[in-house]
């Protein structure tokens, strides 16, 4: 041990004494301040500047390398129907650890974590003994707290579209290093998808050999597919209004695929659907719009006995008009709703996305923009306006 190395482990027990925590940094200083992006009013992000502030010693400051833009995002900056603004917003984000509070010593899953690892967060902990990392699917997080959908307070780093964010203790926050920032950036929408597909098998009617009907193929459908490929089952058929997502759904998995522009009345696109599976109607399907009309349509695609998980509607997307007699009850169908995520689900992510790259899946390939956090507004908007899939703010 040289002199160095002393003065090294002096300074870093000095520190701990006066209950700060250790000096190490990745990739230089830590600057004063950080820019956000601020949702000051509808349709419009501001990007102000306050200061970093000072952590606790559970706390965390992460340097956000990127985040994706979500449906929530969207309709949170074109309506705000959460009633949140003003806002920091982003919660499928992820970056670099760059300091942390003398107490934090491993990631949720109890993984080891230190300065210079990448990291994502699920949520935010409330009074709910319920809610623990190995409860298996026992309850979702829907009611919980996460990152960018949080209320605007006096640290103002509350959501991943910034350069710098505070992730607090008793958050959630996970080891993610061995994944590449494209896959980082995809975990929590990945992650609604393993929620979904875990639900579905609780039915027991989604198997190895089952004609599985995916309808919606936005980010969402796109990544049921994967999954249910990755699971090993072949016989996918995609159902959407766009060729060219029809056409990507292929390259994700799915065997055939029905363009329900291309037929007239819910019983032509029936007629087309069975005929994709070879007459057969399918034993499950997976309904990832958020439309009613689609919702009210997917029924007639079930067979007898078979199974529905219905995943789309992330906020009130209105009323469907369905049949409870010819839909449900004479079809026996089974059926099971979906929202977010369990923090299981959160782990089981991260096995898919290592997965579904050895097979050769083109995950990557769902992240078609990336904008710098100057030009978030550009971002929502291409985002509205359905130009791509998966819309980024990346940090250089």
């Amino acid at each position: 041990m040289n002199s160095a190395d002393i003065e090294r482990i002096v300074k870093q027990v000095i520190g701990e004494i006066q209950g700060a925590a250790p000096a190490k940094k990745s990739g230089g200083a830590v600057p004063a301040t950080s820019r956000v992006a601020m949702l000051t009013s509808l349709e419009n992000f501001d990007i102000k500047e306050y200061p970093i502030p000072p952590l606790g010693d559970d706390d965390i400051l992460v340097k956000v390398e990127g985040c994706g833009v979500c449906g929530t995002d969207a309709h949170e900056f074109k309506r705000d129907p959460f009633g949140l603004i003003p806002v920091v917003l982003g919660h499928e984000g992820t970056g670099e650890v760059v300091a942390m509070g003398k107490n934090v010593k491993k990631d949720s899953a109890g993984k080891p974590l230190n300065i210079g690892d990448k990291v994502v967060t699920c949520m935010i902990f409330k009074d709910n003994p319920d809610i623990t990392m190995f409860d298996l699917n026992k309850q979702n997080v829907g009611g919980a707290d996460v990152f960018g959908l949080l209320p605007d307070d006096d640290i103002h780093l509350n959501g991943w579209f910034a350069d710098y964010m505070v992730v607090r203790g008793g958050s959630t926050i996970f080891n993610v290093s061995d994944l590449d920032l494209d896959s980082r950036i995809l975990i929590e929408p990945a992650a609604v998808l393993i929620h979904a597909v875990e639900r579905a098998k609780t039915t027991g009617i989604l198997r190895f050999n089952s004609r599985v009907a995916v309808q919606g193929c936005g980010p969402i459908g796109l990544l049921c597919i994967a999954i249910l490929r990755t699971m090993g089952i072949e016989n996918i058929v995609a159902i959407d209004g766009e060729e060219k997502r029809l056409e990507f759904a292929k390259e994700m998995g799915a065997e055939r695929s029905v363009n329900f522009k291309n037929y007239k009345g819910i019983e032509e696109l029936t007629a087309a659907v069975e005929g994709a599976f070879g007459g057969y109607a399918a034993d499950f399907a997976f309904q990832c719009t958020g439309s009613p009309v689609a919702h009210s349509n997917i029924y007639k695609f079930i067979r007898n006995g078979g199974g529905l998980c219905e995943l789309g509607f992330f906020i009130n997307g209105g009323d469907a008009t369905i049949n409870p007699h010819f839909d449900i009850c004479a079809k026996e169908i089974t059926t099971v709703g979906s929202w977010v995520y369990t923090l299981r689900d959160y782990a089981t992510t991260f096995d898919f996305l290592k997965r579904a790259k050895a097979i050769g899946l083109p995950l990557e390939k769902l992240i078609t923009h990336r904008f710098p956090l100057e030009q978030i507004n550009e971002a929502l908007k291409t985002n509205l306006s359905m130009q791509g899939l998966k819309i980024a703010i990346i940090n250089e």
